[in-house]
């Protein structure tokens, strides 16, 4: 990742805010550790599909500008800008954390999505391995997993994920919200180019894992065009389910998104930003649950009718990121100590 100078929205939650009076100095990777004495994190979202989460990153390196989760760097009093992009929290003791779980009894082998706030496969894991050892963790006890990446990195793994698939559930949803690679580098600078992460679905696939394309977030004016060759594509590759969500824009991160807009794409800022506030009451950002995933107004019943027929035409599933189905969770047998007889 190239130095670039330190830019972050001002942070509510912070009790002191620094000034640079000369030169901005350039951000740096820093890696953080979290020592959180849980890794499971409920969600009570009536918008989300899911009830448990882990993340075993904070921040990610992949800079996506539209990313809706950079506010909860702001509550470790870092910036939701190139804080949120370079210092990375990690928690080193996600598997033991997550094996514990799973032996309390009132686990009930609910799904575990991965990727529920920041991608689990994100540059960090190709050494770290946090991902791999939670994702080991799941088979040993045979506990659904959902997946959702934009990283090719997720084929390092292909061996757990087909144990996964044969032994317990599997649900892996490859984001891919652009064709175009010149709009995609612009707005998600770090991730794989759309034509690397169809090879990914292609792979996946190939190894009998079922994919869906997550065609998220779609932003209204910049890539609603891209919808049809995506699901195209993604399907010729192998995916068979899709879904999407359109694009929020919560606290802070309205201005990244603009601040990055503006920079990478100026001849497009105006219209794009038209053409948010068309699908949120006039506003860049709608927070109110049943509406924040979709939005309202004529321009979000187009994309959502557009995006139906589309999945149709190709022979695609409208899918969430899980399914319903009955739990295949089962706790290893405890070995005994065997004893030696003199």
């Amino acid at each position: 990742m190239k130095p670039r100078p330190i830019s972050n929205p001002p942070n509510p939650w912070a009790s002191t805010e620094v000034e640079y009076l000369e030169e901005i100095p350039p951000s740096r990777l820093e890696v953080l550790e979290d020592h959180s004495r849980e890794v499971l994190a409920r969600n009570n979202s009536p918008d989300v599909c899911f009830t448990w989460s882990v993340n075993p990153y904070r921040g990610c390196m992949h800079a996506c500008a539209y990313c809706y989760a950079r506010p909860t760097h702001e509550y470790l009093s870092l910036g939701a800008g190139t804080d949120f992009e370079t210092r990375i929290v990690v928690k080193p003791h996600a598997p033991e954390l997550l094996r514990e779980a799973f032996e309390r009894p009132r686990w009930q082998g609910e799904t575990v999505v991965f990727s529920g706030v920041t991608d689990c496969y994100q540059p960090l894991e190709s050494s770290l391995r946090l991902t791999r050892a939670c994702l080991e963790v799941c088979a040993e006890y045979r506990n659904p997993v959902a997946i959702i990446t934009k990283a090719p990195l997720i084929e390092r793994d292909l061996d757990v994920l087909q144990t996964l698939a044969r032994e317990a559930q599997l649900w892996v949803s490859i984001s891919l919200p652009f064709y175009n690679p010149e709009l995609a580098r612009a707005m998600e600078p770090y991730v794989a180019t759309p034509k690397r992460r169809l090879h990914t679905i292609e792979r996946l696939a190939a190894a009998g894992i079922s994919v869906a394309v997550s065609v998220a977030p779609i932003i209204p004016g910049l890539n609603d065009e891209d919808i049809a060759k995506v699901l195209t594509s993604a399907r010729a590759a192998g995916a068979t389910r899709a879904h999407y969500t359109l694009l929020r824009l919560p606290g802070p991160v309205k201005d990244v998104f603009e601040e990055r807009l503006r920079t990478k794409l100026p001849l497009r800022a105006e219209r794009v930003l038209h053409r948010i506030r068309e699908t949120r009451g006039g506003e860049l950002s709608d927070a109110r649950f049943k509406h924040r995933m979709r939005g309202e107004g004529l321009y979000a019943e187009t994309l959502s009718q557009l995006f139906h027929v589309a999945a149709r035409k190709v022979g695609m599933r409208m899918s969430s990121v899980t399914e319903a189905a009955p739990t295949s969770f089962r706790r290893p047998p405890k070995q005994t100590a065997q004893l030696s007889l003199f």
